[in-house]
Protein backbone atom coordinates (compact mmCIF):
# COMPACT_ATOMS: atom_id res chain seq x y z
CA UNK A 1 0.00 0.00 0.00
CA UNK A 2 1.37 3.42 -0.97
CA UNK A 3 1.57 6.51 1.18
CA UNK A 4 -1.22 9.04 1.48
CA UNK A 5 -0.82 12.78 1.92
CA UNK A 6 -3.20 15.71 2.29
CA UNK A 7 -2.66 18.83 0.20
CA UNK A 8 -4.20 21.43 2.50
CA UNK A 9 -5.89 24.46 1.01
CA UNK A 10 -8.83 26.74 1.87
CA UNK A 11 -12.32 27.48 0.64
CA UNK A 12 -11.30 28.83 -2.77
CA UNK A 13 -14.36 30.03 -4.69
CA UNK A 14 -12.28 32.02 -7.17
CA UNK A 15 -9.91 29.19 -8.00
CA UNK A 16 -6.81 31.14 -6.93
CA UNK A 17 -4.81 28.00 -6.17
CA UNK A 18 -3.59 26.83 -9.56
CA UNK A 19 -0.84 24.62 -8.11
CA UNK A 20 -2.84 21.89 -6.38
CA UNK A 21 -3.34 19.65 -9.41
CA UNK A 22 0.30 20.07 -10.46
CA UNK A 23 1.51 19.09 -7.01
CA UNK A 24 -0.78 16.11 -6.53
CA UNK A 25 0.09 14.73 -9.98
CA UNK A 26 3.79 14.86 -9.09
CA UNK A 27 3.09 13.15 -5.77
CA UNK A 28 1.39 10.32 -7.65
CA UNK A 29 4.59 9.79 -9.63
CA UNK A 30 6.28 9.13 -6.30
CA UNK A 31 3.59 6.65 -5.24
CA UNK A 32 1.90 9.11 -2.90
CA UNK A 33 -1.87 9.39 -3.10
CA UNK A 34 -2.66 13.08 -2.76
CA UNK A 35 -5.97 14.39 -1.43
CA UNK A 36 -6.91 18.05 -1.79
CA UNK A 37 -8.72 19.12 1.39
CA UNK A 38 -9.63 22.31 3.28
CA UNK A 39 -7.89 22.87 6.56
CA UNK A 40 -11.16 23.82 8.25
CA UNK A 41 -13.24 20.89 6.96
CA UNK A 42 -14.64 19.26 10.13
CA UNK A 43 -15.25 15.97 8.32
CA UNK A 44 -11.59 15.22 7.61
CA UNK A 45 -9.87 12.46 9.58
CA UNK A 46 -6.33 13.83 9.65
CA UNK A 47 -4.96 10.68 11.23
CA UNK A 48 -5.80 8.83 8.01
CA UNK A 49 -2.91 10.54 6.21
CA UNK A 50 0.77 9.66 6.42
CA UNK A 51 1.51 13.36 6.06
CA UNK A 52 -0.49 16.58 6.00
CA UNK A 53 1.12 19.26 3.83
CA UNK A 54 0.03 22.82 4.56
CA UNK A 55 -0.12 24.56 1.21
CA UNK A 56 -2.55 27.35 0.33
CA UNK A 57 -4.33 28.17 3.58
CA UNK A 58 -4.70 31.75 2.41
CA UNK A 59 -7.50 32.66 4.82
CA UNK A 60 -5.49 32.05 7.98
CA UNK A 61 -4.68 35.74 8.54
CA UNK A 62 -8.06 36.60 10.04
CA UNK A 63 -8.27 33.21 11.81
CA UNK A 64 -4.72 32.72 13.01
CA UNK A 65 -5.52 31.36 16.48
CA UNK A 66 -7.97 28.86 15.01
CA UNK A 67 -5.47 27.89 12.33
CA UNK A 68 -2.68 27.28 14.84
CA UNK A 69 -5.00 25.22 17.06
CA UNK A 70 -5.80 23.13 13.99
CA UNK A 71 -2.09 22.70 13.21
CA UNK A 72 -1.29 21.53 16.72
CA UNK A 73 -4.17 19.05 16.62
CA UNK A 74 -3.06 17.63 13.27
CA UNK A 75 0.50 17.30 14.50
CA UNK A 76 -0.75 15.27 17.46
CA UNK A 77 -2.19 12.60 15.17
CA UNK A 78 0.12 12.56 12.11
CA UNK A 79 3.08 14.29 10.48
CA UNK A 80 2.48 17.96 9.68
CA UNK A 81 4.63 19.69 7.09
CA UNK A 82 5.75 22.28 7.83
CA UNK A 83 5.58 21.66 11.62
CA UNK A 84 3.17 23.55 13.86
CA UNK A 85 5.98 25.39 15.70
CA UNK A 86 7.28 26.66 12.35
CA UNK A 87 3.81 27.82 11.33
CA UNK A 88 3.31 29.65 14.63
CA UNK A 89 6.61 31.46 14.33
CA UNK A 90 6.33 32.21 10.63
CA UNK A 91 2.78 33.61 10.62
CA UNK A 92 3.91 36.65 12.62
CA UNK A 93 6.67 38.58 10.87
CA UNK A 94 8.02 39.62 14.25
CA UNK A 95 10.28 36.58 13.79
CA UNK A 96 12.38 38.86 11.57
CA UNK A 97 13.58 40.68 14.71
CA UNK A 98 15.24 37.49 15.95
CA UNK A 99 17.15 36.55 12.79
CA UNK A 100 20.89 36.92 12.50
CA UNK A 101 20.61 37.35 8.74
CA UNK A 102 20.29 40.90 7.35
CA UNK A 103 16.73 42.09 6.71
CA UNK A 104 15.21 45.25 5.25
CA UNK A 105 15.71 48.01 7.85
CA UNK A 106 12.54 47.85 9.94
CA UNK A 107 11.00 49.84 12.77
CA UNK A 108 8.33 48.27 14.94
CA UNK A 109 5.33 49.77 16.72
CA UNK A 110 3.72 47.31 19.13
CA UNK A 111 0.29 47.77 20.73
CA UNK A 112 0.54 50.44 23.41
CA UNK A 113 3.60 52.07 21.86
CA UNK A 114 3.72 55.50 20.25
CA UNK A 115 4.36 55.68 16.52
CA UNK A 116 7.58 57.70 16.17
CA UNK A 117 8.80 56.91 12.69
CA UNK A 118 12.25 57.51 11.21
CA UNK A 119 12.63 60.03 8.42
CA UNK A 120 12.47 58.19 5.09
CA UNK A 121 11.93 59.22 1.49
CA UNK A 122 9.09 56.74 1.17
CA UNK A 123 7.41 54.42 3.65
CA UNK A 124 5.85 50.98 3.59
CA UNK A 125 3.71 50.33 6.66
CA UNK A 126 2.11 46.96 7.30
CA UNK A 127 0.97 44.71 10.13
CA UNK A 128 3.27 41.91 11.25
CA UNK A 129 0.46 39.40 10.73
CA UNK A 130 -0.70 39.82 7.16
CA UNK A 131 -0.43 38.37 3.66
CA UNK A 132 -0.74 39.62 0.09
CA UNK A 133 -0.23 43.31 1.00
CA UNK A 134 -3.39 43.31 3.12
CA UNK A 135 -3.63 46.47 5.28
CA UNK A 136 -0.35 47.69 3.77
CA UNK A 137 0.26 51.23 2.54
CA UNK A 138 3.06 52.89 0.61
CA UNK A 139 3.41 56.64 1.04
CA UNK A 140 5.87 59.54 0.99
CA UNK A 141 3.81 61.28 3.70
CA UNK A 142 5.40 60.68 7.13
CA UNK A 143 2.24 61.80 8.94
CA UNK A 144 0.14 59.33 6.94
CA UNK A 145 2.62 56.56 7.71
CA UNK A 146 2.54 57.38 11.43
CA UNK A 147 -1.26 57.48 11.39
CA UNK A 148 -1.47 54.04 9.78
CA UNK A 149 1.08 52.57 12.20
CA UNK A 150 -0.79 54.08 15.15
CA UNK A 151 -4.08 52.71 13.86
CA UNK A 152 -2.64 49.20 13.58
CA UNK A 153 -1.20 49.42 17.09
CA UNK A 154 -4.48 50.74 18.49
CA UNK A 155 -6.20 47.69 17.03
CA UNK A 156 -3.84 45.37 18.89
CA UNK A 157 -1.53 44.71 15.94
CA UNK A 158 2.19 45.26 15.61
CA UNK A 159 3.12 47.65 12.80
CA UNK A 160 6.22 47.28 10.63
CA UNK A 161 7.70 50.39 9.03
CA UNK A 162 10.20 49.94 6.22
CA UNK A 163 11.70 52.12 3.49
CA UNK A 164 10.27 51.56 0.03
CA UNK A 165 13.10 50.17 -2.10
CA UNK A 166 13.21 51.29 -5.73
CA UNK A 167 15.16 48.13 -6.50
CA UNK A 168 11.93 46.10 -6.43
CA UNK A 169 10.91 47.87 -9.65
CA UNK A 170 14.31 47.46 -11.28
CA UNK A 171 16.02 44.23 -10.34
CA UNK A 172 12.86 43.08 -8.60
CA UNK A 173 12.32 40.69 -5.71
CA UNK A 174 14.01 37.31 -5.95
CA UNK A 175 12.11 34.33 -4.56
CA UNK A 176 14.28 31.25 -4.03
CA UNK A 177 12.47 27.94 -3.61
CA UNK A 178 13.88 25.11 -1.50
CA UNK A 179 12.34 21.66 -1.07
CA UNK A 180 13.71 19.33 1.57
CA UNK A 181 16.57 21.77 2.10
CA UNK A 182 17.67 21.60 -1.54
CA UNK A 183 17.47 24.52 -3.96
CA UNK A 184 14.86 23.95 -6.67
CA UNK A 185 14.40 27.18 -8.67
CA UNK A 186 14.14 30.94 -8.36
CA UNK A 187 11.78 33.57 -9.72
CA UNK A 188 11.93 37.31 -10.17
CA UNK A 189 8.59 38.35 -8.72
CA UNK A 190 6.56 41.30 -9.94
CA UNK A 191 6.37 44.17 -7.42
CA UNK A 192 3.21 44.38 -5.34
CA UNK A 193 3.12 48.06 -4.34
CA UNK A 194 3.37 50.05 -7.54
CA UNK A 195 -0.18 51.25 -8.26
CA UNK A 196 -0.36 54.22 -5.93
CA UNK A 197 0.76 55.58 -2.61
CA UNK A 198 -2.51 54.87 -0.84
CA UNK A 199 -3.95 51.88 -2.71
CA UNK A 200 -1.32 49.17 -2.96
CA UNK A 201 -1.52 46.73 -5.84
CA UNK A 202 -3.03 43.36 -5.20
CA UNK A 203 -0.52 40.61 -4.52
CA UNK A 204 0.17 38.39 -7.50
CA UNK A 205 1.99 35.20 -8.21
CA UNK A 206 3.57 36.17 -11.50
CA UNK A 207 7.20 36.52 -12.43
CA UNK A 208 9.95 34.96 -14.49
CA UNK A 209 12.66 32.41 -13.83
CA UNK A 210 16.02 33.79 -12.80
CA UNK A 211 19.39 32.47 -11.71
CA UNK A 212 20.37 33.85 -8.29
CA UNK A 213 23.79 35.34 -7.72
CA UNK A 214 26.30 33.73 -5.33
CA UNK A 215 25.64 36.33 -2.60
CA UNK A 216 21.91 35.58 -2.81
CA UNK A 217 22.56 31.85 -2.42
CA UNK A 218 24.77 32.59 0.58
CA UNK A 219 22.09 34.72 2.24
CA UNK A 220 19.30 32.22 1.54
CA UNK A 221 21.31 29.40 3.06
CA UNK A 222 22.15 31.54 6.09
CA UNK A 223 18.44 32.21 6.64
CA UNK A 224 17.49 28.56 6.20
CA UNK A 225 20.11 27.62 8.77
CA UNK A 226 18.07 29.47 11.40
CA UNK A 227 15.06 27.16 10.97
CA UNK A 228 14.56 23.44 11.60
CA UNK A 229 14.24 20.92 8.80
CA UNK A 230 11.52 22.00 6.38
CA UNK A 231 9.59 20.40 3.55
CA UNK A 232 9.42 23.69 1.65
CA UNK A 233 10.67 27.24 2.01
CA UNK A 234 10.51 30.34 -0.14
CA UNK A 235 13.21 32.88 0.64
CA UNK A 236 12.29 36.34 -0.65
CA UNK A 237 15.21 38.71 -1.18
CA UNK A 238 15.82 42.21 -2.48
CA UNK A 239 18.91 44.35 -2.87
CA UNK A 240 19.51 47.59 -1.01
CA UNK A 241 20.75 50.69 -2.82
CA UNK A 242 24.36 49.65 -2.11
CA UNK A 243 23.74 46.34 -3.87
CA UNK A 244 23.80 44.11 -0.79
CA UNK A 245 21.05 41.48 -0.60
CA UNK A 246 18.67 41.47 2.37
CA UNK A 247 15.78 39.29 3.40
CA UNK A 248 12.22 40.47 2.83
CA UNK A 249 10.81 37.37 4.53
CA UNK A 250 11.04 33.61 4.53
CA UNK A 251 7.71 32.02 3.61
CA UNK A 252 7.18 28.72 5.44
CA UNK A 253 3.41 28.57 5.79
CA UNK A 254 1.47 29.08 2.56
CA UNK A 255 3.77 30.44 -0.14
CA UNK A 256 3.04 30.24 -3.82
CA UNK A 257 5.76 27.90 -5.08
CA UNK A 258 5.81 28.70 -8.82
CA UNK A 259 5.52 24.99 -9.58
CA UNK A 260 4.46 25.62 -13.17
CA UNK A 261 7.52 27.70 -14.01
CA UNK A 262 9.95 24.83 -14.56
CA UNK A 263 9.35 21.15 -15.36
CA UNK A 264 11.41 20.00 -12.36
CA UNK A 265 9.74 22.10 -9.65
CA UNK A 266 6.76 19.87 -8.81
CA UNK A 267 8.95 16.76 -9.06
CA UNK A 268 11.45 18.32 -6.64
CA UNK A 269 8.68 18.95 -4.11
CA UNK A 270 7.35 15.41 -4.55
CA UNK A 271 10.80 13.91 -4.06
CA UNK A 272 11.24 15.89 -0.83
CA UNK A 273 7.81 14.77 0.38
CA UNK A 274 8.59 11.12 -0.37
CA UNK A 275 11.80 11.39 1.66
CA UNK A 276 9.97 13.07 4.53
CA UNK A 277 7.34 10.32 4.63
Amino acid sequence: MGASAAYVTFADPDGEDDEKEIAVAAWADQGIAGHIVRWDDPEIDWAAFDAVVVRTTWDYVTRRAEFLDWARHVESVTRLLNPAAVLERNTDKAYLKDLKAPIIPTSWVAPGEAADLPVLDEYVVKPSISAGARDTIRTTDRAMAEEHAAKLAANGRTAMIQPYLDMVEGEGETSMLYFGGRFSHAVRRNPMLIESATRPGQGNNHGELRTPDPDQFALAEQVLGEFPELLYARVDLVRLADGSPVLIEIELTEPYLFLGYTPDAAANLATALAKAI
